[in-house]
This record gives structure tokens, sequence and C-alpha cells, in this order.
């Protein structure tokens, strides 16, 4: 039975900041605190059982305070880029934060995102549920949101991320995990690890703007091309800089009628300690990162670990990044009268 445990992990803004300490009986353990939904710590066994944090981040409340690329955060209102950070909505226009400096545009919900707020926090069972209202006008977005955010660990080492949202007025809602994983550690790069992709296209982006084109793309005899299992260090070789930063368009499931429902996303694999992730999501895409950018900045991590280029890599299951500008890529405004929901599922194991 997964147990429970809470220590104060600091203060922000005169409240208390909370770190959960989730452990299942095969002794797998996350940490997450209430400041930014924040997963801290993920510790999974090798194939000798050895355990290993396998997630970057840092140990104190304050490096998160101070600024970070969303280790392990909450990325919202809505998540991804939206061009020129503006949008139309019923007739409607709405000016956003253009928060990326290097391209600016709007960026994972804004210079004041739902990563950088203390949310009220209670257990359930195997897994504890944040809970916040972002109200009207919030970094522009309009309409009071009602989010719940539930972060669970299973007796069989799956751990899951549901997100609810529930809005007053017509908006955007676009929510994401920004957790960067290693699954050898935080001493070694990721080039070693295999990673597989269950999509057959990209939705490509502007290299300037890191905007998506609209265009669909197969990813059959590029760099992109991650169908079948494949040594991330071997596709960073057919890339200008070693770059990934793109969104998947996932296969929906079979006999599924473009239902959103759970299917396979991805499996990152490590050949050194055994261990394998596999994602499943109801979401359409996912976003593969490889932390390229990670060295733009010095980031001391947890134990004085220095995080470089490719030191971790994300798989962000998402709408398509902005959505609201090419309707072709899927809807992401949320009415008053429906609910947002979604669900992802991170499934450790390991081979000999």
């Amino acid at each position: 039975m997964t147990t429970i445990q809470r220590q104060h992990f600091g203060d922000h803004q005169g409240q208390a900041v909370t770190l959960f300490t989730l452990t299942n009986s095969q002794g797998m353990r996350l940490c997450v605190t209430n400041y930014g939904c924040i997963i801290t710590q993920l510790w999974v066994p090798d194939r000798h059982g050895q355990l290993e944090d396998v997630v970057l981040g840092f140990d104190q409340l304050a490096d998160y305070q101070a600024g970070h690329p969303f280790f392990g955060a909450i990325a919202g209102r809505c998540a991804n880029r939206i061009a020129g950070g503006r949008f139309t909505l019923d007739g409607e226009e709405f000016i956003l934060a253009t928060n990326e400096a290097p391209t600016g545009q709007h960026l994972h919900g804004g210079r004041h995102g739902f990563d950088k707020y203390v949310w009220q926090a209670e257990e359930d069972g195997d897994g504890v549920i944040f809970r916040r209202t972002s109200v009207d006008g919030e970094e522009g977005y309009p309409g009071n949101l009602q989010v719940e955010h539930r972060i669970g660990l299973s007796e069989e080492n799956v751990m899951t991320l549901s997100f609810n949202a529930r809005t007053d007025r017509p908006t955007l809602v676009n929510l994401v995990n920004h957790s960067y994983y290693n699954l050898q550690g935080h001493q070694r790069r990721i080039d070693d690890q295999w990673l597989k992709i269950e999509a057959d296209f990209i939705t490509p982006v502007d290299d300037s703007t890191m905007l998506p084109t609209g265009e669909i793309v197969r990813v059959a005899a590029s760099a992109f091309d991650f169908r079948s299992a494949r040594r991330i260090g071997d596709a960073m070789l057919h890339r200008p800089a070693q770059d990934f930063d793109v969104n998947y368009m996932l296969k929906p499931a079979a006999g599924s009628a473009g239902k959103a429902v759970v299917r396979p996303a991805a499996t990152l694999s490590c050949p050194h300690s055994g261990r394998v992730m596999e994602v499943h999501t109801c979401l359409p895409g996912i976003q593969f990162y490889n932390g390229f950018k990670l060295s733009n900045k010095v980031w001391n991590g947890k134990a004085g670990q220095r995080y470089q280029a490719f030191s971790g890599l994300c798989l962000e299951t998402q709408a398509f990044p902005d959505s609201i500008h090419h309707a072709h890529f899927g809807n992401v405004v949320l009415r008053p009268g429906e609910e947002y929901h979604s669900r992802t599922e991170h499934r450790f194991s390991t081979v000999a």
C-alpha cells in the first residue's frame, strides 16, 4: 500500500509550502510539493533493485523560487507557445505576456504561470490532489478557471498525472507536467538511452520563433523518426545543433473512433540500468525536448550536480502547440458547462 508523508518545505509569500513523499511497497518513491505541483524527486529501482532519482530538480525550495526551466512543474493555463502572445476568442482579442525572451512568444502560461503558485493540497488514497482557482484576467486569460491536478503512485510502479478544469467564461486550457527524465540518474547524459514514440507525424516549427508552421509532416526517413526504438545520441547526430524540441502527433487508439482514451505514447529505456518508462496518455500530442538549452544558464541541481545540455529530456503530453491559431490542430477552448480532463500514466519497469 502506498504511504504518504508530509513535511514543511519552506514558505512562499507568506504561505506554507509542503513536500509530500509517496512510497509504495516496492520502495519506489515520489516527492511532490504544492508549490507549482513540482515533482522534486522520483526514485525508481534498476534491474538489481537499486533506487535512483530519475528527474532533474533542486534540493531546496529557494532554488525553484529563484526561477528554473520548469523542472518537474505544472505548465498552464495554456502550456507551450502562443504566437505573439495574442489570440482571438468569440471575436474578442486577448493579450498575453511574451515571456520567452529568445523568440518573443508566450510560453507555458506567462510570467506568473501555474508553476509559481502555492496550491491547496489534500491526500487522496495513493495520491495527492492539488487545487486552485485561476482568476479571470490572470496572465491575460479570460474566465475563472477551477483546476484540479492529481498525482498518484500505485503499487505497480505507475505514476499517474490527471487534470480536471472548469470555467465560467470561454478560455484556453492545455495543462502539462514538465518533468525532465534521465533513467540513469544525474551523472550522465541521455545519449545512450533509447526512445520510441508512437507517432508517424510531427508539427514542425520555424527555428527562429519555435512556433508550428501549421504543417503536419511525416517522420519517415528523418531525424525525428522514433517509430522504432532508437538510441537518442544517434538521432542527435542528424540535427544541426543536436536539438529536439517538437510536438509529435500521437496515433489514436485502435477502434477509438477519435475518442480520447489512454493509449501508448512513448517508451524510454536505459540499457545501463535496465529501467524502462512507458508513457500512456489520452492526449493527442507529446513534446519531445532533449534539454539542449540547459547549458544556456548555470543550473546547480541536487547534491550540487550541474545540469548541462542533454542532462535530461521531457516527454510532455499535451494538446498541439499554438492550436488556437491552427484550426486543424484540434480544440484547446474550454467553455462554461464543459469539463477539461486528461490522464497520463508513467509505467516503470525493468529489463534484464
